[in-house]
């Protein structure tokens, strides 16, 4: 894959793509250029865009509005656990950082609602939340609080504490055998949707603004939808999973 990155680019030439303006900076990659059949002509079999705003140095403070919060996005690993330098395309998106700053609240029935958050937290957010902006020479985010997955104050999953309506799950080990006891190969293997609720979150709010207490509790075993949350890897290799408790379809006994 050929990989173009440019400071700043005009987005007259992107008008399809909502959202982008000519004061953004953009990078632009571009897939490895394949030959048509019976002449010289090359294509391209994908464009991928990404924008992100960079604020003016002289804006020295950005606070967020209603229930949105700011968030310093953390900095990519460039090494494996065995210090191993990784290339660009193989450093994994951080889905974490710090709180930095919190909007007011909302309003919720008649009730007013506060950032469940504070500033200097450590988070976890949804992979596709946000807005990237870059503010006083690093990469942040900001994002509505209702995508900020939990809480967590050390470097392992498995000590997340979720928010609002989100579930973490250890996943359940993928099966090594058919029930008829034939071995299975690791392209067979299918990925399970059944696994052990480590952590739940406090519930989602009503319509007046209290909270709903969650139909899954730790302990439970579950099965979730195959498609739904994000996964994560803990410290020791574990397979986990947060979702939402919608995505929970039943509870197994």
């Amino acid at each position: 894959m050929a990989t173009i990155n440019l400071a700043s680019v005009s987005a007259k030439g992107f008008a399809s793509f909502n959202g982008l303006r000519a004061t953004d900076a953009v990078q632009v990659s571009f897939f490895t250029p394949v030959k048509q059949s019976g002449g010289s002509q090359k294509t391209f079999r994908g464009l991928v865009v990404k924008a992100s705003t960079t604020v003016a140095p002289k804006y020295t403070t950005l606070k967020p509005l209603a229930d949105r919060v700011l968030v310093k996005i953390k900095t990519a690993e460039e090494k494996t656990s065995g210090g191993i330098l990784l290339p660009v395309t193989a450093q994994s998106k951080p889905q974490g950082g710090e709180v930095v700053a919190v909007g007011e609240g909302r309003t919720v029935g008649k009730n007013k609602v506060d950032i469940s958050v504070k500033t200097g937290a450590q988070v976890v957010y949804s992979k596709y939340a946000g807005t990237e902006v870059e503010f006083n020479g690093a990469n942040h985010l900001i994002l509505k609080e209702d995508d900020v997955i939990g809480i967590l104050d050390t470097d392992d999953v498995k000590d997340l504490k979720p928010l609002n309506d989100r579930v973490l799950i250890k996943v359940a080990e993928v099966e090594e055998k058919t029930a008829g006891g034939l071995y299975l190969t690791d392209a067979s293997k299918e990925k399970p949707s059944i696994g052990t609720v480590i952590a739940v979150g406090p519930g989602q709010l009503d319509e007046e603004g209290n909270r709903k207490p969650l139909s899954v509790a730790a302990g439970n075993t579950v099965l979730y939808s195959k498609y739904a949350g994000n996964d994560f890897k803990g410290a020791d290799g574990t397979e986990y999973i947060t979702l939402r408790a919608s995505d929970v379809i039943a509870i197994l006994s």
